[in-house]
């Protein structure tokens, strides 16, 4: 039996995912795994018996991942579950910041108690909240990952010109972009020709405070900036002062902070690119199954901290090891083994053997570099 640590709510379909003699709850002890969606981990003193910690989203903020890594904890995060219902809310915005659609709202509740005099209030006022088509304009995206390139297909969808930039962009992901969206070698070139900006990249010490005054420098006069991926991508200062000076025409973001809700032409929406139930769910059930994949069979697949590994379903004893830099001493410490697999991330190898009967477990764990092992079968 082995138990699962809830630290939010999950939604019950991914958590049928488990197998039936696995504990799920918010009270366990021991856990085998975390499951976790905004839930912060960081100060968290993580149990010996912990072998993965399985975030319900894309981002990983909130969980520790270096900390993690040494004490060979698996990190699992659910890309492209909720890539979906961002990429609705992310449309919804392009009309949000064109059309001053919640301004003018707020200003019609302002209109209660009027009587008949609200038609004519109405045409008197509507002026003050106008704006342009998106058909025939250009958005540019910042990242074409699932969320991106989600995106970039529905706006073309809509008529509008759709470029891109993203230097990490697979194969596969261009495969399934609309033929019409043009990828761009360079940021500078997207901000010369889009109306709109999409913002889909990570949160890196590179990207940190990347949307500045550099950047409206060379964007397109009263551009609309769409943040989906991170507050810290903008540079708050520099935002203000671009919406002051018209730089910047609007700003949507999910990621509301203190010092840019209330600014005119701030759009702020309480972080709910992901909340839709399909998302919850979608994302859950991802989590759970690779959380199990996991703990039954040592695969490993969408972990943030070690290589990805596919392994046979079946087989009679398992080693897995978590270890740093090669794997040589750790082979030969297995000794004779099928279906041996080494693979490495950064500095973090992974090496998995199939074996007939158990290894001296104690002895890879000796030896220097290694932070797990586990024994299977």
């Amino acid at each position: 039996m082995k138990n699962i640590l809830t630290m939010n709510k999950i939604a019950a379909c991914g958590l049928q995912q488990f197998p039936a003699d696995y504990t799920c709850g918010d009270t366990v002890e021991r856990p085998a795994a975390i499951l976790v969606r905004s839930a912060s981990l960081h100060d968290m003193a993580f149990d010996p018996a912990t072998l993965a910690v399985a975030r319900a989203g894309a981002g990983v903020n909130n969980v520790p991942i270096e900390a993690c890594t040494e004490q060979g904890i698996c990190v699992f995060n659910t890309p492209g579950a909720n890539a979906n219902a961002v990429k609705e809310l992310v449309i919804a915005s392009l009309f949000l910041s064109s059309r001053k659609i919640a301004e003018a709202l707020t200003w019609c509740q302002t209109l209660k108690g009027e009587g008949e005099n609200v038609g004519k209030l109405v045409e008197k006022g509507k002026g003050a909240f106008g704006g342009p088509e998106i058909t025939g304009k250009t958005l540019g995206l910042i990242g074409l990952g699932a969320i991106g390139g989600l995106t970039a297909n529905a706006a073309a969808a809509l008529g509008m010109k759709v470029v891109g930039v993203d230097p990490y962009i697979s194969d596969a992901a261009k495969a399934q972009l609309d033929p019409s969206v043009t990828l761009l070698a360079s940021i500078d070139e997207l901000l010369a020709q889009s109306d709109y900006i999409s913002l889909h990249a990570p949160l890196t010490a590179e990207t940190k405070g990347s949307v500045n005054e550099t950047f409206f420098a060379k964007a397109k006069p009263g551009v609309r900036i769409l943040n989906f991926s991170r507050a810290d991508l903008v540079n708050s200062a520099d935002l203000i002062a671009a919406l002051g000076n018209g730089s910047c025409a609007a700003y949507v973001t999910d990621f509301p902070t203190a010092d840019v809700i209330g600014v005119p032409g701030v759009t702020a929406i309480p972080h709910l690119g992901a909340s839709t139930p399909e998302s919850e769910d979608n994302c859950a059930i991802m989590a759970a199954q690779q959380v199990t994949a996991y703990l039954e069979n040592g695969e490993i697949k969408n972990s943030v901290n070690l290589p990805a590994t596919c392994l046979p379903a079946s087989f009679t004893k398992r080693v897995c090891v978590i270890h740093k830099g090669p794997a040589d001493a750790v082979v030969s410490a297995i000794g004779q083994a099928q279906n041996l697999v080494a693979n490495q991330r950064g500095d973090i190898s992974y090496t998995v053997a199939d074996v007939a009967a158990a290894p001296d477990a104690a002895a890879i764990s000796a030896i220097d570099g290694v932070l797990r092992v586990r024994v299977l079968g």
